[in-house]
């Protein structure tokens, strides 16, 4: 399958004439025009793999988000091809360490993007990790004397193995996150038969250098404000 699907048509045009013999005289007994029905060429098919937790860096950047509802039409237009699945990648916080509200309104937001949108969401908790010095002790707040402490929720592993297990099923993948852990993947996907095209969104000083290099094409979200909100 290739990669490049022009979206144009072909139209095939002829005839065919028949000749029969009377004598010294050639007479026409039969003529054919016939043409091929118009035919447009499949585009091509696109997914799209959002690490939304290394994306917060960008939207800080920016100081705008992504208005998710755009991004189908966006793409499609953008490159040409159909959207085959938008995946969304998100770690959320535990009951109790964020107000309610708060978490009432990030629920309401995954489920608009799973049954408004048609995205696949993938999500799994927060892990909280405590912060040691060299000695292996606890590094604790030095007025409340509480063990400090970090939350992440990567989707390394996650995300790789989606864009692994439906690579039959697009021809263009697109990461949207800035994180070089991705670089694998990228070569893996690049060295299939036919070979995938990846392209990589995100911003200037959130994207590293080998991933910026890495894939197809690098896009800066700062250079689509349509997408913005």
């Amino acid at each position: 399958m290739s990669n490049v699907r022009p979206n144009k048509f072909i139209s095939i045009s002829g005839f065919i004439q028949v000749f029969v013999r009377t004598g010294r005289k050639f007479f026409a007994l039969l003529v054919v025009t016939f043409y091929a029905k118009p035919m447009a060429l499949d585009k091509i098919k696109i997914a799209v793999f959002i690490d939304a937790g290394n994306l917060w860096n960008s939207y800080k950047k920016l100081g705008k988000t992504i208005d998710h509802k755009k991004l189908k039409e966006f793409f499609s237009a953008q490159f040409n091809g159909e959207i085959f699945k938008i995946f969304y990648y998100i770690a959320y916080p535990a009951i109790g360490t964020r107000p309610k509200e708060n978490l009432d309104k990030h629920h309401k937001f995954l489920t608009f993007l799973k049954k408004g949108l048609d995205f696949e969401v993938v999500k799994k908790p927060l892990k909280t990790i405590f912060l040691r010095d060299p000695n292996g002790d606890l590094l604790r707040n030095e007025d409340t004397g509480k063990p400090q402490s970090i939350e992440k929720g990567n989707f390394d592993v996650e995300l790789t193995i989606d864009a692994i297990r439906y690579s039959k099923e697009y021809d263009l993948a697109i990461l949207m996150t800035g994180d070089s852990d991705f670089l694998p993947l990228i070569s893996y996907l690049k060295s299939l038969q036919p070979p995938k095209k990846v392209y990589i969104f995100s911003t200037e000083g959130s994207i590293s250098q080998e991933l910026r290099t890495g894939g197809d094409n690098y896009f800066d979200l700062a250079k689509y404000p349509e997408i913005h909100r």
